[in-house]
């Protein structure tokens, strides 16, 4: 099966007074291609800035990061850039959006980087927010809309550049339980229809989504468990 996230000996160092403080500590790990994969771990244990790595934000102090068959270990920042925009997906727990545009235009955004033409850019906006079920929606601002609506828009914009990875970063941290389902049963679409998936999160219930469970501590993998039991989001 193809790798599309593989990790060699993955170091991550910060410094402080000269000091190094070593954060994650040698994480190797693959992860194929239309894999659902939940990042679990306490607060300290690397899976924020392993998420950082993964997202290319951050680069690694050493080791060997390769995505979706290209080592981004030592792209320089625009490179890093690019790869961004066009390889990977991101959702995160603020949603991001720009309050003064409509949610057509927060999920071309991505699309104007790509130097995609206005139309195209409208057009396929239109299609992943129908694919979240906000077709109906594209010309509200983020105060016309409850918060499990604006994190679809923000999933529809992390999706429109037809991405090879999708990173969701405590992606329903601030939304109540029934939405957090809602939300859970588009990422479950997304993965069914061929994309792959990376979920980090502090919450058990959530972490039950994905298909498999990787626990850090202290800067290193603690277990990688396939999930017996895929919890499946049921709709109210």
């Amino acid at each position: 099966m193809q790798s599309i996230i593989h990790l060699e000996g993955i170091t991550k160092n910060y410094y402080m007074g000269g000091q190094a403080i070593p954060v994650l500590k040698g994480i190797s790990l693959d992860i194929h291609k239309n894999e659902y994969v939940a990042l679990m771990g306490p607060s300290g244990s690397g899976k924020s800035t392993l998420m950082n790595i993964l997202g290319c934000l951050d680069t690694p102090t050493g080791g060997r990061y390769v995505l979706n068959g290209s080592d981004v270990s030592k792209m320089a920042d625009d490179q890093l850039a690019d790869v961004r925009n066009g390889e990977i997906g991101f959702v995160f727990q603020q949603f991001n959006l720009l309050p003064r545009l409509t949610a057509a235009e927060n999920v071309a955004l991505p699309l104007i980087y790509a130097g995609v033409g206005k139309k195209e850019r409208m057009e396929r906006a239109m299609e992943a927010l129908k694919k979240v079920g906000l077709g109906d929606r594209s010309h509200h601002k983020a105060n016309e809309m409850s918060g499990g609506q604006i994190q679809r828009v923000a999933i529809a914009r992390a999706i429109v550049n037809n991405p090879s990875l999708l990173l969701a970063d405590e992606p329903t941290g601030n939304l109540d339980s029934k939405t957090s389902v809602e939300v859970m049963e588009i990422f479950g679409q997304i993965q069914a229809a061929g994309n792959t998936v990376v979920l980090v999160t502090h919450e058990e219930d959530i972490a039950e989504y994905a298909k498999r469970v990787v626990r850090l501590r202290d800067g290193l993998i603690e277990t990688d468990k396939l999930n017996e039991h895929t919890r499946k989001a049921v709709l109210q």
